[in-house]
């Protein structure tokens, strides 16, 4: 029997964008960019208005989410202020790139067959009628 001193190396599995999961942040961010372009407080105000309250990104979470969004890849900056808005140089305007959103879809894809699973494991019950969501003030941004 021959016995190797050489230490195994653990072969850490390799994630890439199709197998990652976004955190809950992330998530929220494409969906909130994903009706329309948007501003760091608009997107707060739109998580927490299609979160009924429930969630509440702070701003350190939420730059922090974006910074790191902007180098993925998965939002880009506006270089001008949407709908002729002065009022604030300092603002910074956000929108999807096509690989944002591909990758909210393959998100949203994954939770709803989540969800499917625990309906048919009972945890759920069938939606007789769904929650009404609110309206989103003033369209797109």
């Amino acid at each position: 029997m021959v016995i190797s001193n050489a230490k195994r190396v653990r072969q850490q599995p390799v994630e890439d964008e199709t197998t990652a999961v976004l955190t809950p942040a992330v998530f929220h961010i494409l969906l909130a960019l994903s009706d329309g372009n948007s501003h760091g407080y608009g997107i707060l105000q739109d998580v927490e208005s299609f979160t009924r309250g429930e969630l509440r990104l702070g701003p350190g979470t939420l730059y922090r989410s974006i910074q790191r969004m902007l180098v993925d890849g998965l939002i880009e900056e506006l270089e001008i202020a949407l709908h002729d808005e002065s009022d604030d140089d300092r603002r910074r305007h956000y929108r999807l790139t096509k690989k944002g959103l591909e990758i909210a879809q393959r998100e949203a894809r994954r939770l709803a067959d989540l969800v499917d699973v625990a309906r048919r494991r009972s945890l759920l019950s069938k939606r007789a009628a769904s929650r009404p969501s609110s309206p989103r003030k003033g369209g797109r941004r």
